[in-house]
């Protein structure tokens, strides 16, 4: 059974970070790409950034510059690092185990609430 455990989202300033984990388990974790995701109110849910298995990462071009996407396999945990946050980065963040590297999977975890505040 997948399971994925968002954790690490909270309220912040504007200009402030912080970093967000997932936790997988039901997967060959370093054989995965892994995608976070954010859904802000009454917007649909999209792509922040990616990683292959290997550390090949890519990023929306409203973060980039700002987040940072990296992993460890050892701990079958992904990250989101979140520096300079604006307003506009306030949604629920999700992580995903890709099924491609083009493809989000099925499994979703319950995400992590991040609220910037002006």
């Amino acid at each position: 059974q997948v399971q994925l455990v968002e954790s690490g989202g909270g309220l912040v300033q504007a200009g402030g970070s912080l970093r967000l984990s997932c936790l997988a388990s039901g997967i060959i974790f370093s054989s995965n790409t892994m995608g976070w995701y954010r859904q802000a109110p009454g917007k649909q849910r999209g792509l922040v950034a990616r990683i292959s298995g290997g550390g090949s990462a890519n990023y929306v071009d409203s973060v980039k510059g700002r987040f940072t996407i990296s992993r460890d396999n050892a701990k079958n945990t992904v990250y989101l690092q979140m520096n300079s946050l604006k307003p506009e980065d306030t949604a629920v963040y999700y992580c995903n185990a890709h099924s491609s590297w083009f493809s989000p999977g099925d499994y979703w975890g319950q995400g992590t609430q991040v609220t910037v505040s002006s």
